[in-house]
């Protein structure tokens, strides 16, 4: 998937940037590993994950990014992010389910995400949500954090 190889660049800009504020080495305190697997349920609805590098129009799609704190400090207050690759649209599936939503990068807010049409409070359609943002309040030294969402494809 082309849209793979963009949001793991993606990923990786994210993390340094946001980590850059607070810590000289960056590239050596904190590793990210993004998986992308093809979602699939057996007969009972027991789910698997199979890599996946093209898949056709419905199937699901769950990135997974796993981050590890790879000094002997504490990491506190990270925030780490997934964007949605344009391919795709987001399920609403997140793990965990703590993620907010933005549909522009910038302004994150709690899901599901409203918005005001003629007046009333409406729900923003999932296919609108490009990024999925998690606040990681402690990453314990040489320990990991994952995160995850499930897309389907276009």
């Amino acid at each position: 998937m082309k849209g793979f190889n963009a949001l793991r660049s993606a990923l990786l800009a994210t993390v340094a940037s946001v980590f850059l504020l607070g810590t000289a080495h960056a590239d050596d305190a904190l590793k990210m590993e993004l998986t992308a697997n093809k979602v699939v349920k057996d007969a009972e609805g027991k789910v698997t994950y199979v890599p996946v590098r093209t898949a056709p129009a419905g199937t699901v799609i769950q990135y997974k990014a796993i981050y590890t704190n790879a000094v002997n400090k504490n990491i506190n207050d990270l925030a780490v992010t997934l964007p949605i690759p344009a391919n795709m649209a987001f399920t609403g599936e997140a793990f965990p389910a703590s993620a907010q939503a933005s549909i522009d990068g910038k302004n994150y807010a709690d899901m599901p995400l409203m918005r005001k049409v003629d007046g009333k409070l409406v729900k923003v359609p999932l296919s609108e949500y490009r990024t999925l943002r998690w606040d990681i309040k402690l990453l314990p030294a040489n320990k990991s954090a994952a995160v995850a969402l499930n897309t389907t494809v276009d």
